[in-house]
């Protein structure tokens, strides 16, 4: 994907925790080597802390704040399942978590759908869950801008600004990617200025704030925090809605000893059917986790070969 020179900002203090976790059920059974410079505790532990460690993590759908609370009580879940503390390890991008994943230096991953397209290509990875939501595997991209706007259609951005997440969100930007080619345009000729957030939260604030004119993001949170935190999206409206594609899921090291993927995989498959891991769906507005396959992404291979197909001509 070409990125927009031209009057692009970096949010540095926006950045975005990605969960990786490593419960040593990798075949290589040398000690992982982890930078903890910048790795928090779930129960925010300092000292003394069991050599066993569990590094957890989760993409960048939300700023770290918010990703801590979304996921937090599912983290503390896992943990005591399988008898470890759970590590936080922050890391900015999803591309810096797919180096993760094909290093061999992480155990399992929630990513997001075009980064698991992009990864899967690499024979690193395999699915372990899920998430089902409103009784799909699916979810959208919903274009926003803001209430007070005259902006009705994705062709009123030209010459507007506009809020990307990540290089490789599906939702985030591949999708907008897609509707500049279907109009004939190079982002750098169509927007007036891009802006990379690290956060689908952060878009929806800085459109309901009115500091930048539209974003695309991941429909599930912009759901969620209309639900939650209705006053987050009172000034935002949603002018279109992208077709389905599959659900960002849970991926583990094709290393992974048949073992430790099986335990791991049924933590998840059971949580619905306890009475705390039900509280903890609920909050996340999760119907369960299921055995997910490949052909759950066909929607977005064909999303990031367009979108791959226009950049290599751009190039």
């Amino acid at each position: 994907m070409k990125v927009l020179k031209k009057y692009k900002f970096q949010f540095v203090f926006y950045l975005s925790i990605l969960f990786i976790c490593s419960i040593s059920c990798t075949q290589n059974e040398e000690k992982l080597v982890v930078d903890f410079s910048d790795t928090l505790s779930v129960d925010d532990q300092k000292n003394d802390v069991p050599v066993k460690i569990a590094y957890v993590a989760i993409s960048s759908i939300t700023s770290p704040k918010e990703t801590y609370s979304y996921y937090g009580d599912l983290l503390k879940y896992i943990s005591e399942k399988i008898k470890r503390p759970i590590y936080i390890k922050q890391k900015r991008t999803y591309e810096e978590v797919n180096r993760l994943l094909d290093n061999g230096e992480v155990d399992f991953a929630f990513i997001c759908s075009g980064s698991y397209v992009d990864e899967i290509k690499r024979g690193k990875i395999k699915i372990l869950v899920a998430p089902v939501v409103n009784a799909k595997h699916t979810y959208q991209s919903y274009v926003i801008t803001n209430k007070n706007s005259e902006i009705k259609s994705f062709n009123d951005f030209y010459h507007k600004s506009f809020a990307y997440t990540d290089p490789l969100s599906t939702t985030g930007k591949l999708y907008a990617m897609k509707r500049l080619k279907e109009l004939n345009y190079t982002e750098n000729v169509f927007f007036k200025k891009t802006v990379y957030t690290y956060g689908h939260d952060i878009s929806i604030q800085m459109v309901n704030r009115g500091i930048i004119d539209g974003a695309c993001v991941h429909g599930l949170i912009f759901d969620y925090l209309s639900e939650e935190y209705p006053d987050r999206v009172e000034n935002v409206k949603i002018i279109e809605k992208s077709e389905d594609y599959g659900i960002p899921p849970v991926v583990v090291p094709i290393s992974m000893k048949d073992e430790c993927f099986y335990k791991l995989q049924n933590i998840f498959l059971n949580l619905h059917n306890d009475s705390i891991g039900k509280k903890i769906l609920t909050k996340l507005h999760i119907d369960k986790f299921d055995v997910a396959s490949d052909s759950m992404y066909k929607s977005v291979y064909k999303l990031k070969e367009i979108t791959d197909n226009e950049d290599n001509k751009n190039n």
